[in-house]
């Protein structure tokens, strides 16, 4: 790992004390006792060398960021703008450390960092980034989901209303019921004219357009028949980019 500053997790003692145990070499006494005689900003940046053990001092990644698209982060909440809008993450449930920086080649890169993780804690940080690279591409090129319909004998009606940001779905199972599902916000839905019995959901944030074809999903639901007889519904039948590349 890096030799880095210290940044005031433990007090100097309990890494006296901790390389001492953990070494156990002959002359590790010896070693930590004219450490403890140096000035407090030395005795510090030494005893940062070393690695706890069982955890990992520094964990690190980087995300680039293209070209056309602004990334900013003010207490681990991402704010990604891009040629298709704008979209808003808020990651303060994460232990991490995300700053906006460049690298070696000036490259703009998000950096992702988590001090002193151990087993499954570092999954935060892949996560966070998983989270911002969809982002980029939200605003860059967009998602689209394709539902199909699916119906044996009670064809499924479904019409748009509020300027695509609501689904009414009818005459499901011959049902009387209206089921209606809100989208999620920057979330449309729109009619295949090419496809029959085809809707498309388009958005920049993917949490948002999943779950509005969840939820489309789930109204369906087929209660108190066997579903392995009664297949009808609306399901995903494609995912992909509003801007195919």
């Amino acid at each position: 790992m890096l030799a880095l500053s210290w940044s005031g997790f433990l007090p100097p003692s309990i890494w006296s004390f901790s390389l001492c145990r953990h070494l156990r070499l002959s002359g590790a006494a010896a070693t930590a006792a004219p450490c403890a005689r140096l000035p407090l900003a030395d005795r510090l940046l030494r005893c940062t060398v070393f690695t706890h053990s069982q955890k990992t001092i520094l964990k690190q990644t980087d995300v680039p960021i293209p070209d056309g698209v602004k990334v900013t982060v003010k207490a681990r909440v991402v704010v990604v703008k891009g040629p298709r809008g704008e979209v808003k993450k808020d990651l303060t449930h994460l232990p991490l450390d995300i700053t906006v920086t460049k690298n070696d080649k000036g490259q703009d890169i998000v950096h992702v960092e988590r001090w002193f993780t151990s087993g499954k804690a570092g999954a935060s940080i892949q996560s966070a980034c998983s989270h911002i690279e969809n982002m980029i591409v939200g605003v860059t090129k967009g998602f689209e989901y394709k539902m199909r319909f699916v119906y044996a004998h009670f064809p499924i009606n479904v019409t748009m209303a509020n300027k695509g940001t609501r689904v009414e779905i009818r005459n499901f199972l011959g049902e009387k019921i209206v089921r209606v599902v809100e989208c999620d916000p920057g979330v449309t839905v729109t009619r295949t004219v090419e496809v029959k019995d085809e809707i498309v959901l388009v958005g920049n944030d993917i949490n948002c357009v999943s779950r509005t074809a969840a939820l489309i999903q789930q109204i369906c639901a087929v209660k108190r028949k066997d579903i392995r007889k009664f297949l009808d519904g609306i399901y995903v039948s494609a995912k992909g980019n509003v801007v195919k590349s």
